[in-house]
């Protein structure tokens, strides 16, 4: 993952952030399903209704059904009638509006997080949120100083001691080992 700063979107200046939530594999049936691989933590949220972006143009289309098929789920969009109308949607990310989906209280986006100002528990200042790696266990937060020196804090609720996101700061307790001189 590249470093990123904190209006280190991926979307132009006054365009709005899309999230991707899934990728569109191929068609499925003579009715204009498709089989769509998901890429989010809420599939509860694919339900009929949904407005959801296809491919890298945003092309705005609503789900008329959804329906789990093997490890993905089975969508139809509106005016999506043919095994060839969805054949043209196919091996395209699919995307939601960051706007349209906020997250349960106390819950951010990675992108929220970068650039954020960490301090350690008396105040003393560590560096700026530069990257989130994902490790499977937990994310590590890769904190870098003026000086380009680098701290890796796992993302743990006893390293990650809270948020003010409103001061754009991360509080954070340094275990053992992890300050290199």
């Amino acid at each position: 993952m590249a470093n990123a700063k904190a209006n280190d979107t991926g979307s132009p200046a006054g365009e709005p952030l899309y999230l991707s939530v899934g990728f569109l594999r191929r068609p499925h049936g003579v009715r204009g399903e498709i089989l769509m691989d998901l890429h989010t933590d809420f599939p509860e949220r694919m339900k009929k209704g949904r407005r959801l972006y296809v491919g890298e143009t945003h092309t705005p289309f609503t789900l008329t059904s959804v329906r789990p098929h093997g490890s993905g789920m089975l969508v139809k969009f509106q005016h999506i009638d043919t095994p060839e109308d969805a054949g043209a949607l196919r091996n395209q990310w699919v995307y939601v509006r960051a706007e349209e989906v906020p997250l349960p209280k106390g819950q951010h986006y990675q992108h929220e997080l970068l650039g954020l100002k960490v301090v350690d528990e008396h105040g003393n200042l560590l560096g700026e949120l530069v990257e989130i790696m994902e490790t499977g266990a937990n994310d590590v937060y890769v904190v870098q100083d003026d000086a380009g020196r680098e701290i890796l804090l796992p993302g743990i609720p006893s390293v990650i001691l809270d948020l003010d996101m409103g001061a754009r700061t991360m509080r954070v307790h340094l275990l053992d080992g992890l300050v290199s001189g």
